[in-house]
């Protein structure tokens, strides 16, 4: 893939200072950029780089203003950050393009697929399935009995999707991860064994929602386990049975969030946090990582952090006293000193 710079700026609006002709055919951290290179500066932090960068062509703020000359051809926009990522995205679409239907893999007769599906190598597509317009199923996945998925569904390479589940328009499930798995349910017997209680519910996950690699969604008891529009799941995050994340909430790796919680809108929670099941999470709570979170949270946008999680300031509060423990220590030392000496001496 080659643009240059006079066709990147028609792309993005942009202002071009320098060759238009100039030509890049890879993407380049300012700092460590080559020739042929394309770089952005959005962080003030690092605009030493753009008077050394061999960049070709770097993307900047059109409020930037210029200490020296530069060596690149510049293209001004109103916002750096936001024209890079629209031209990752891109970048992304092109690589990531696949068409068409690999063999060997297996289709049911009875699954229904849209328009510019893609389905690769070794994938298992079971009966009632249906999937949407431009969706990808990619090689080694496994979409169980009466599956619907969306328009635009990414499920790259080992996604596993267990019967009855359900999956929203925009949708992208990373490598390895399994949605509808049996969520954790056993029953004690009176002989100290246990009895599994079958798990018989599904999983909806809504539109625009980001899974990362290795994370489970178990499947509902009853009813169903959900994942509403905007949500993005880290890596290695397990969703127990019959939990509900709210709206455009973002969860970051290693967090349990255990079964029947309700989790609110617009929340951030931490990596290796850790939710306990039956609470209510209020909507636009913080969560700080590590944080244990063993009740119910009731009021909306606060931050929380520790085990079990009290609220930030309180825990920062609690955290100088620990950080003094050794100070207070030798001093209580030496008071003890203090009352044997005195108590010797009468």
């Amino acid at each position: 893939m080659q643009f240059t710079a006079q066709e990147l700026g028609l792309m993005l609006n942009g202002t071009v200072e320098g060759d238009p002709l100039v030509a890049v055919n890879q993407l380049g951290k300012i700092e460590e950029a080559q020739a042929g290179s394309l770089s952005f500066l959005a962080n003030p932090k690092y605009e030493q780089y753009l008077y050394t960068t061999n960049a070709s062509v770097v993307i900047i703020n059109t409020d930037q203003v210029l200490a020296r000359p530069v060596k690149s051809t510049l293209i001004r926009v109103d916002n750096a950050y936001v024209a890079i990522s629209i031209l990752l995205e891109k970048y992304n679409s092109i690589k990531l393009h696949k068409a068409g239907i690999e063999q060997p893999s297996f289709i049911h007769p009875s699954a229904a697929l849209g328009e510019n599906v893609y389905v690769g190598a070794f994938a298992y597509i079971g009966p009632n399935v249906k999937v949407g317009d431009n969706s990808k199923i990619y090689p080694q996945c496994y979409i169980a009995d009466d599956v619907v998925i969306g328009n635009n569904v990414t499920l790259f390479a080992g996604v596993k999707v267990y019967f009855d589940c359900k999956i929203g328009d925009n949708v992208i499930v990373h490598s390895g991860t399994i949605i509808g798995g049996d969520g954790f349910g056993f029953a004690p017997a009176g002989d100290g064994t246990y009895n599994k209680v079958s798990q018989i519910g599904n999983v909806i996950i809504g539109d625009d929602v980001e899974i990362g690699a290795n994370t489970t969604v178990d499947r509902a008891t009853m009813g169903s386990t959900i994942i509403h529009k905007g949500v993005k799941l880290d890596n290695l995050i397990q969703i127990a049975h019959n939990v509900e994340i709210g709206a455009n909430t973002v969860v970051a790796a290693q967090t349990g969030i255990s079964g029947s919680a309700k989790v609110g809108e617009n929340c951030i929670i931490g990596g290796q946090a850790g939710i306990v099941g039956h609470i209510s999470i209020a909507k636009g709570s913080q969560i700080q990582a590590k944080s244990g979170i063993s009740h119910s949270i009731t009021d909306e946008g606060k931050k929380w952090a520790g085990a079990p999680a009290v609220s930030f300031s309180a825990n920062m509060r609690s955290l100088i006293v620990i950080n003094r423990l050794p100070e207070l220590e030798k001093k209580i030392n030496e008071l003890e000193k203090i009352i044997t000496e005195l108590r010797s001496s009468h």
